[in-house]
């Protein structure tokens, strides 16, 4: 079995994932900018029944960023923990900085690259997409 376990900075908030994630990449966006003060945040996703809080779920605080989207974050120290949107509601994507071992879990891709910061950029060679990739689940078509 995959599992892997996580938190914020502080230490209030404690998660455990029960399966392996995927979709795993950078997002650009100006409102993931602005939630995490970075250039850019890696997302990846699991099923929403395999995100588990074990603690401080009284310590997570939550905001609707986008007209499809809600933010979830550390009340306390701030940490954005994670992103869940209308159009794959049995899926929830977290921040894979947040892992205790992040380095497991590697970005495959780059979206809203259209938005990127120019001093930002990478090298990596990874697939860059303008806004969402075309292959987003549960878009219509």
């Amino acid at each position: 079995m995959w599992e892997r376990t996580g938190g914020c900075g502080c230490g209030a908030v404690r998660y455990r994932l029960a399966s392996e994630p995927f979709d795993t990449g950078w997002c650009h966006c100006r409102i993931c900018q602005l939630s995490s003060g970075a250039p850019a945040v890696v997302f990846s996703t699991v099923p929403l029944d395999d995100y588990r809080i074990e603690r401080g779920e009284d310590r997570i605080a939550s905001r609707r960023s986008t007209s499809f989207g809600t933010r979830r974050f550390c009340r306390d120290c701030g940490t954005p923990l994670t992103m869940q949107v209308d159009h794959q509601p049995e899926t929830i994507d977290f921040t894979v900085a947040t892992l205790d071992h992040a380095e497991d879990v590697v970005p495959g891709y780059h979206i809203f690259h259209a938005e990127a910061l120019p001093w930002a950029e990478t090298a990596d060679g990874l697939p860059r997409h303008a806004g969402l990739r075309p292959v987003t689940r549960g878009l219509p078509r």
